[in-house]
């Protein structure tokens, strides 16, 4: 799995973890709906400036959403 993949496996597990519906991220992240849904599904390579608002959001430090077991 590229690390792209990678980080939208991540942000989709923690999201979830926290109980956060898919909304409640783009809103927390203030994103665009389809920008995070991509994001997610790994189609998308995000900045690290995305990156540290979707960690942000998910109240966890950013090089979490880069581990390959979190």
């Amino acid at each position: 799995m590229d690390v792209v993949q990678l980080f939208g496996v991540n942000v989709g597990y923690h999201r979830k973890l926290k109980g956060m519906p898919h909304e409640g991220l783009v809103a927390a992240a203030e994103m665009e709906r389809s920008y995070v849904s991509d994001l997610e599904r790994g189609t998308r390579n995000p900045s690290v400036a995305a990156l540290g608002r979707i960690a942000d959001a998910l109240g966890i430090e950013p090089h979490v959403l880069l581990l390959r077991d979190s």
